[in-house]
């Protein structure tokens, strides 16, 4: 609860109970993790933690604000959250299941990188979604 309660101080949050809860949530996830609010508040109710929905989403927008979290918002679904990293990853989302994976690409990110200066832009930030059928 110590790193938990650091990071939301950092970001100007007040540690609160959900707070936490819902940022050891975010932490805990894996690669393909990406939850809505809504799989977020389920996961409390299973775990036994008193938390409204609407408090889940108050958090995750406090969160996104503060720059803890990302919003990802793909084709055909809710808004999904993972914590925010500086680790620069790009995503591929199977249409059929909605599974996404995690990716990251030097060569792409790099050429990313070359298209922006090329068009007279230094690249701040950026986001690639690709939609496919998991053939696996």
């Amino acid at each position: 609860m110590a790193s938990e309660s650091q990071e939301l101080r950092k970001a100007g949050l007040k540690v609160t109970l959900p707070r936490v809860k819902i940022y050891q949530m975010l932490e805990q996830a894996t690669e393909g993790d990406h939850w809505s609010a809504e799989d977020i508040y389920k996961l409390l109710m299973e775990q036994g933690e008193d938390v409204g929905l609407a408090t889940v989403y108050r958090v995750l927008t406090q969160f996104e604000a503060a720059g803890l979290v990302v919003r990802h918002h793909f084709e055909g679904g809710n808004s999904v959250f993972e914590l925010a990293t500086e680790s620069s990853h790009d995503h591929i989302v199977c249409i059929k299941s909605g599974r996404i994976k995690e990716f990251n690409d030097p060569v792409l990110n790099e050429r990313l990188k070359e298209i922006a200066a090329e068009l007279g832009y230094e690249l701040t930030s950026r986001t690639v979604y690709l939609y496919g059928v998991n053939k696996g």
